[in-house]
């Protein structure tokens, strides 16, 4: 196996002259550039980031927002137009100094839904065949309609019984209110994306696993080079596939 090089980069602002993104560039083939990974979280080394880059059978490229680790700047609540500014300036500069396109896209947290609106807003974003969300926040404090009729059955029943259709299969489930807390953002977002022509998704679900995964890293990043293998292999069904783990990863 070839080794990776890693190189430091500091990329000088679009728009703040005395702020330069930080990031990590890692290379299987430094002289010929094609592909790459791009990683947004709170900064390059946060969580997993650092462990799925050197597994990634791909160039990857992992950077601070602005106000985070080596990126200077002053932190914001809330500033996701920024950040949006920060992942199309990294875009831009792999492009015009390496020549890069960009296939991937992996995000966590607010960076996922950073990504997510990249994705669907820019003439780049859209370019872009395969994206990963980690623990992304949809929705927040909205509550749709289903989520109140759910509600009202768990008062009355203790649960509420869905009738779904996952992966072409009609499948039964019994949701409580700890599965409203945990994963019903996600399962909408399974439906809509799902229902897109063309694309997959695949929903990875982890047991007893919190927000930042702690203790469960290297689950993720199995969970992600897994996915990335089918897909490579062009085993990934259109719809909406759903996997799990529990300790050991499970398909399902």
């Amino acid at each position: 196996m070839t080794d990776r090089a890693s190189t430091k980069l500091y990329i000088q602002h679009p728009t703040e002259p005395t702020i330069k993104l930080v990031g990590i560039l890692e290379q299987l083939e430094p002289a010929k550039p094609l592909e790459a990974e791009v990683t947004s979280s709170r900064h390059k080394d946060y969580l997993f980031q650092r462990r799925l880059a050197v597994k990634l059978p791909l160039d990857s490229f992992r950077f601070d927002f602005r106000g985070n680790h080596e990126t200077g700047g002053v932190w914001k609540q809330g500033a996701l137009a920024d950040d949006l500014v920060d992942l199309q300036a990294v875009v831009d500069y792999l492009k015009s100094t390496y020549g890069y396109v960009i296939e991937l896209l992996v995000g966590h947290s607010r960076g996922s839904i950073v990504a997510f609106r990249w994705i669907a807003t820019t003439e780049d974003g859209r370019k872009v065949s395969a994206f990963v969300n980690a623990s992304g926040r949809y929705r927040m404090a909205v509550q749709s309609p289903a989520g109140t009729v759910w509600k009202e059955h768990f008062a009355k029943h203790g649960s509420y019984t869905w009738h779904v259709t996952v992966a072409r299969q009609k499948i039964v489930a019994k949701i409580t209110p700890e599965d409203l807390q945990n994963f019903y953002d996600a399962l909408i977002y399974a439906r809509a994306l799902s229902d897109r022509t063309p694309g997959t998704h695949t929903l990875h679900l982890m047991e007893d696993a919190d927000h930042n995964f702690t203790g469960r890293q290297d689950d993720v990043v199995d969970a992600i080079i897994q996915w990335w293998d089918l897909r490579g292999a062009e085993r990934l069904r259109r719809g909406s596939g759903l996997l799990g783990s529990r300790g050991n990863y499970d398909n399902k």
